[in-house]
């Protein structure tokens, strides 16, 4: 069965360009010219989306906001910009990798395998762990305390997989940006710094444990 991308981005030659490449790929390719249609189209259950950020009526970080606690599915901002802030606000929103415009097809369709395959591994996993109160399903992709589900984005919980599957290790930003993130390029130290602030204070909300660890000058690490 084809995989089926949704596409939001305003420019209508863009959109175009990327419906007839993906279609060629053999993807189901949806289109949203704006935030307001991509949020009327979330229910068709993509795969996938690639989400420009500079939109009128409602732009991309406030898309991926709104969507984020009601789809799994990876997101994939297209942006021109390319400052730091920029990179961590559509982090922390909720998206899971950028790609600057303008950017090569291949690139893009490489950056898109990655992420679908990374999604099949992990519907993959059936695997549970317990850490005294707290429990995860890896395959679900869920966290408890005691009968409290965590509502975690993406990236957050993402942050407590990768930890707790390697307890008493302790891991730099770096590692865990490129752990969590998949990313090639160098990590970003404030993005896992925020990631692991609120995660933190999720677990905080029913729990006394310290479940990360912070090792100072060298990282963070899930207490065994």
């Amino acid at each position: 069965m084809a995989y089926r991308i949704l596409i939001v981005d305003d420019d209508i030659e863009l959109l175009k360009m990327l419906k007839n490449y993906f279609e060629i790929k053999r993807y189901d390719v949806m289109m949203a010219e704006d935030g307001t249609d991509a949020l009327e189209k979330i229910h068709k259950k993509p795969d996938i989306i690639l989400l420009d950020i500079n939109m009128p009526k409602i732009d991309g970080l406030e898309v991926c906001r709104r969507i984020r606690g009601k789809v799994t599915c990876p997101i994939i901002f297209l942006t021109a910009k390319v400052e730091e802030q920029d990179r961590v606000n559509g982090l922390l929103s909720g998206g899971d990798d950028y790609i600057l415009k303008p950017f090569s097809l291949k690139e893009l369709d490489a950056r898109i395998i990655a992420h679908l395959k990374r999604e099949e591994r992990h519907k993959g996993k059936s695997e549970y762990r317990f850490h005294g109160d707290l429990s995860i399903d890896y395959g679900a992709k869920r966290v408890q305390i005691g009968e409290n589900d965590l509502e975690l984005t993406k990236l957050e919980y993402a942050i407590i997989e990768f930890l707790s599957m390697n307890p008493g290790q302790v891991f730099d930003r770096e590692r865990i940006y490129e752990k969590v993130c998949g990313y090639d390029a160098e990590g970003d130290s404030r993005v896992v710094t925020e990631l692991i602030r609120r995660v933190r204070k999720k677990l905080a909300e029913y729990t006394q444990t310290e479940y990360i660890e912070t090792v100072w000058g060298m990282g963070y690490r899930w207490k065994r």
